[in-house]
């Protein structure tokens, strides 16, 4: 009858390292319980292969691609054997890369264990910003506010974002105290211009400049609207606005936070410029603007007005339809906004018609943070990505899709105290920095494995579009682009090069 004492014991010290340690979320908010899921996992390949699904078939992020990110951001093996199981001739738009049979001089001599990636262009430097700069890092975390996420969570990405050496976005929540562990920032204003709020909901340039200050804000960032849910505005539901993040975003406590769909500051192109420069010249810093794709009229009217004024944005954010880690309507989650590769590839075209694109940093985001899709970004004109889920997946997100409910249960989309408890920040923000040094690493092997030495020197002719008629296309012939338009940015990119003493 010993072991009706041995097991509850041994169970008694399970649930006490389960509590104390700091690796896994999941079993510090769930003890004993916890173990079941990595059991799961284990198996989950001959479970999807005999039973349920694919490593590519679930959504919005594939096993495939999360396996990728949790090794990555554990340095971990994050290859895989016996060849593709993709089904490359009978998958439409496939992306293909085009490889240089010579392949590129560079080595992994060539870069140091941070594998840096400076962005090829100077963000603000066409319009001689006070406080222009050439961003660090090509890779950035995109936009997700204090409130949407936990103080552990933002903490980590904070963080992590010093380490790897790249641009943390806040989102449109603020600055919080979580912002401020060494990671430089984008500020991000929304509709709501939380953070820089009047009484009355309108923005506070005083505070603005105040705030920019006293924290290490390297840009600004105005968001018309994000892939998730253009057009609606944001909703953090009253259950996340707690003390704290009330008095960060200046609302009530426990209410419901509804941003407009549009900003009250501006109402056409001609006042959002004359917003920007007042915000540029009040605080010498770059500004740029964040936006899913619809309608053409405004982007038609922002590329002719600064083909012809010295007013302008430095940088352009487009966020896919596919993007967005805030929740929405399925109606505008799954049918609102173009998705990246048409609405990024139809803006860039209408700036280079124009010949006013090389005067902006081109930020994409939208399911980009990946080797793969980063890559694409780049040969369509992108000189930055900007990753959202997949850096909430690299400290702990299991795609459980429970965001909007308050219930996230590895403590990354909560305001639930038990559950933050269970994210570690410091042990996450090393898994946050793998990550990204990881996709900066594989965007490097695979432009040298086109022929170059940097992304920025990758054109529409590097990627091909295969059909499931044995055929394909290139990038420059779906997106009718035209030859020449990248010359600009590679003579960026080959100074940014031979600075870090790296061929071309």
């Amino acid at each position: 009858m010993i072991w009706l004492l041995v097991v509850p014991v041994l169970l008694l010290l399970v649930v006490i390292y389960d509590l104390v340690q700091t690796k896994h979320a999941i079993l510090r908010n769930f003890p004993i319980i916890g173990h079941f899921r990595y059991l799961l996992e284990a198996v989950g390949p001959e479970l999807r292969q005999y039973i349920v699904t694919s490593n590519n078939e679930e959504r919005p992020f594939s096993r495939d691609q999360r396996s990728w990110v949790y090794a990555s951001a554990k340095k971990q093996n994050n290859y895989q054997g016996f060849g593709t199981d993709n089904e490359l001739e009978q998958s439409p738009n496939y992306l293909i890369i085009k490889h240089d049979t010579l392949g590129h001089p560079g080595t992994a001599t060539q870069h140091d264990e941070l594998w840096r990636l400076p962005c090829a262009k100077v963000l603000g430097g066409p319009r001689n910003r006070r406080k222009a700069f050439r961003p660090d890092s090509v890779v950035s975390v995109s936009g997700m506010s204090f409130g949407s996420l936990s103080s552990a969570a933002v903490e980590a990405l904070n963080r992590g974002a010093k380490i790897a050496g790249c641009l943390h976005n806040t989102g449109e929540g603020g600055i919080a105290p979580h912002h401020l562990h060494g990671g430089e920032l984008i500020w991000q204003l929304g509709t709501g211009y939380f953070g820089a709020r009047t009484a009355d909901g309108g923005f506070d340039l005083a505070e603005c400049v105040r705030k920019i200050e006293a924290h290490p804000v390297r840009a600004m960032e105005v968001k018309l609207s994000q892939g998730a849910k253009p057009g609606l505005g944001g909703v953090l539901p009253g259950a996340k606005v707690t003390a704290e993040i009330a008095a960060i975003r200046g609302v009530p406590q426990g209410r419901s936070v509804i941003s407009p769909s549009g900003h009250r500051a501006f109402s056409s192109v001609d006042e959002m410029l004359d917003f920007v420069e007042g915000l540029a010249d009040a605080t010498g810093l770059p500004v740029g603007i964040k936006s899913a794709v619809g309608l053409p009229d405004f982007w038609v009217e922002l590329a002719d007005r600064m083909a012809r004024e010295d007013r302008g944005v430095d940088y352009i954010a487009i966020d896919g339809g596919e993007g967005g880690t805030g929740a929405a309507p399925p109606s505008f989650a799954d049918h609102v906004a173009l998705p990246f590769k048409v609405g990024f590839s139809r803006v860039y075209r209408i700036f280079a018609e124009r010949g006013v694109h090389h005067d902006v940093v081109w930020v994409g985001s939208g399911k980009l943070g990946f080797p793969e899709t980063a890559l694409l970004a780049f040969c369509l004109g992108a000189d930055m990505v900007a990753v959202a889920r997949e850096a909430m997946m690299a400290i702990g997100c299991i795609q459980a899709q429970r965001c909007q409910t308050g219930h996230c249960p590895t403590g990354v989309a909560t305001q639930n105290r038990w559950l933050v408890r269970g994210l570690d920040p410091t042990d996450k923000a090393a898994r946050l920095a793998n990550y990204v040094i990881t996709l900066r690493k594989e965007l490097t092997r695979l432009s040298h494995a086109c022929g170059v030495g940097h992304p920025g020197l990758l054109r529409a002719d590097h990627m091909e579009l295969l059909d499931d008629h044995f055929g394909s296309r290139s990038l420059r012939d779906v997106f009718a682009y035209e030859t020449g338009w990248e010359l600009p940015r590679e003579a960026d990119a080959r100074a940014v090069l031979a600075e870090m003493g790296v061929g071309g």
